[in-house]
């Protein structure tokens, strides 16, 4: 079975597509016991800015952990108490944490051996996508509670200019190719933070000092912004989502999501009865280029990392060259077909952009809102031909492909 949904834009995507040339397709093999290699982490040219090179080490101490979740909180899209978060519908623990805008960090997740990552735990969302040669990388977004750590922290994208602007957010990131800084230096202003000496302590160099080794510390960005730039914390308007702990009616047997953006590079979710959770997996590949799927744990928490909601966003992309990549978000006010995975069933939905400054939003096929679980959020970005079939009954694989 797979979902089908017909737009009024394929035609002027098919057009978009003609005008730009043909379009590489990649269509990696199913399973996950196929033979593979190491995907080469993108590289990034130098920057304008200069980077750190003396290393310096943070001083917080690592012993806080998430915040349990409290009582859900039914209702948005807007008129969300002064405690609740609107991108989660859950109470935080300090309402004060919600007057600042939100701050994202760019995340690496290859070359693997800097896997587990430190602090995805306390994301409120988490956006996977893809950045060529076979690789991914997260921007993991902090507004209801901050991690101890987040990293290790990587280079910038186009796509984070987008989401910045959209969520109104600081972003914390370390270098990028020299055409991307200029459109995120431009898009963001002194809400872009690129990893230098004297964004010690907030966004340092740790340990080896090298490109890998670089962290952020959520809870001193904002006082960093304050202090540097005389940026002014200010709460956001970040309306446009509706949550409910009981799950609308329409849904289909979603117990398993295999989000496939090369035949190396696996991202799974197994929904867990128990906790009424998904939980991640990721792929390892041993010394034969054997692949296989591990749960992904937070390294600060040794716990494996769990969403109350996992969103696949079927977006218009553009390849600029092999490791970069432009999608479009804050231009898809018309919608485009999207997968929301909550409560172990899978919804097909549509999902829009309101414009610069304000949240993506979903909806049911009757174009209303649609519900989400209350709970953190992890949206995968995938190409918009990418294939969506359900192999067995309530076990969903997501081919991604890109021009």
């Amino acid at each position: 079975m797979s979902f089908k949904i017909s737009f009024p834009l394929i035609a002027g995507l098919i057009l978009l597509a003609l005008s730009i040339g043909a379009c590489r397709t990649q269509e990696p093999a199913p399973g996950a016991t196929a033979t593979a290699t190491e995907p080469a982490p993108p590289a990034d040219t130098a920057t304008a800015t200069a980077t750190a090179t003396a290393t310096a080490t943070p001083t917080p101490a690592i012993t806080s952990t998430p915040t349990p979740t409290p009582d859900p909180f039914t209702g948005g899209p807007d008129d969300f108490p002064d405690d609740v978060n609107p991108l989660t519908g859950l109470a935080v623990a300090d309402p004060a944490l919600l007057d600042r805008n939100p701050i994202m960090v760019k995340i690496s997740n290859f070359p693997r051996g800097l896997r587990p990552h430190s602090g995805l735990s306390w994301a409120d969302l988490v956006f996977e996508y893809y950045t060529g040669v076979g690789a991914t990388r997260f921007n993991a977004l902090y507004y209801g509670q901050n991690p101890p750590e987040a990293g290790p922290v990587r280079s910038a994208r186009l796509i984070d200019a987008q989401l910045g602007n959209l969520y109104n957010s600081l972003l914390a990131f370390a270098s990028a190719d020299p055409f991307v800084l200029d459109r995120v230096l431009t898009a963001l202003g002194d809400r872009a933070v690129n990893e230098a000496l004297n964004t010690c302590p907030a966004l340092c160099r740790t340990g080896s000092g090298d490109v890998n080794s670089v962290r952020a510390y959520p809870e001193l960005l904002t006082g960093f912004v304050e202090e540097d730039r005389d940026l002014v914390p200010e709460k956001p308007n970040l309306n446009g989502t509706t949550f409910d702990p009981v799950a609308p009616e329409g849904g289909e047997s979603g117990r398993v999501l295999t989000v496939y953006y090369s035949t190396s590079t696996i991202s799974e979710w197994r929904f867990d009865q128990a906790i009424g959770l998904y939980t991640r997996y990721i792929e390892e590949v041993d010394a034969n280029g054997t692949v296989s799927v591990v749960p992904l744990v937070d390294a600060l928490t040794d716990e494996q990392l769990t969403a109350a909601n996992v969103i696949v966003l079927f977006v218009e992309t553009i390849e600029i060259k092999p490791t970069l990549h432009d999608f479009v978000l804050a231009d898809n006010t018309a919608g485009r077909r999207g997968l929301l995975f909550r409560d172990g069933q899978v919804y097909e939905i549509i999902w829009k952009s309101q414009g610069a400054g304000l949240p993506i939003q979903f909806f049911d096929l009757d174009d209303e809102l649609i519900p989400l679980q209350p709970g953190n959020s992890w949206i995968h970005v995938v190409g918009i031909s990418s294939s969506a079939t359900e192999s067995d009954p309530g076990t969903w694989v997501v081919r991604n492909f890109v021009p």
